[in-house]
């Protein structure tokens, strides 16, 4: 079992979530039930599957939640795109949403490759 806490994504993802809360605080409250709750839902996804898979049994169980939290981060990309785009944010705050995704996207596949390597 890993110490999810401890692990740099995990951290890196939580970081996150903190900021796409302040960046939907700005939206209009006719998008509380759309883009509001489906990015913010995107983005805790990613460091609660971190953690769930963490605690599986094995590292293929941890790999299978970390490929979730792959497509919860993808998501949350195209969401803070289209956000972008609708003008609810501005294109500094989606450059940063989107970079601190990458950068999770590119250590989820480090250690996706890492686990499989365990197996």
């Amino acid at each position: 079992m890993h110490q999810f806490e401890k692990l740099k994504i995990w951290q890196k993802a939580m970081d996150l979530v903190l900021d796409v809360y302040k960046a939907t605080e700005q939206f209009p409250k006719e998008e509380k039930y759309g883009l509001i709750s489906q990015m913010r839902r995107s983005a805790v996804s990613i460091p609660s599957n971190i953690a769930e898979g963490s605690g599986r049994n094995s590292n293929q169980q941890f790999n299978y939640f970390l490929a979730i939290a792959s497509g919860s981060t993808s998501e949350l990309i195209t969401q803070t795109f289209l956000s972008e785009k609708l003008k609810l944010i501005n294109e500094e705050t989606a450059g940063n949403i989107v970079d601190q995704c990458v950068e999770i996207s590119k250590m989820n596949i480090a250690l996706q490759k890492s686990l499989s390597k365990k197996v």
